[in-house]
């Protein structure tokens, strides 16, 4: 698979993963408005997002061919370790825009800016830490 349609179809999987994160956020948000709703809707969305994303990578990035509760449970914990620091980067951008502007609108931009950079940061992470025995096999090597 040629750079540019591995790049195409990450971003249009970072596209799906933000729509369902801040689509869990939304539902989350019908109940209020307070910091602790808030708190909630941010976790919920993310992990939320952190599966889809995982599913997605794993079968159509990676190209994980890899069976079984041992090795799932494996990578979809480094796949979640690699995420906490992307995870940062995206709570802090979302929160910080909401405590700036206050408004929905903007902390959705922020979410989206900080998912934008976390999600080259996070394949970056993945391709080093958590697939690699895939991408070796892939290579030929």
């Amino acid at each position: 698979m040629s750079t540019a349609s591995l790049a195409l179809r990450y971003a249009l999987f970072a596209v799906i993963a933000t729509v369902t994160n801040l689509g869990t956020q939304r539902i989350v948000l019908s109940f209020g408005d307070s910091g602790g709703v808030f708190a909630m809707a941010v976790a919920a969305g993310t992990l939320v997002g952190l599966v889809v994303k995982y599913v997605l990578d794993k079968r159509w990035i990676f190209f994980d061919q890899s069976t079984g509760v041992k090795a799932h449970s494996r990578k979809f914990a480094l796949y979640t370790a690699m995420g906490l620091v992307t995870t940062c980067i995206f709570w802090g951008s979302e929160t910080a825009f909401w405590l700036i502007w206050g408004t929905d609108l903007m902390r959705e931009l922020g979410a989206i800016l900080g998912l934008m950079v976390g999600y080259v940061t996070k394949y970056m992470l993945d391709r080093r830490f958590v697939f690699t025995d895939d991408r070796l096999q892939a290579e030929g090597t």
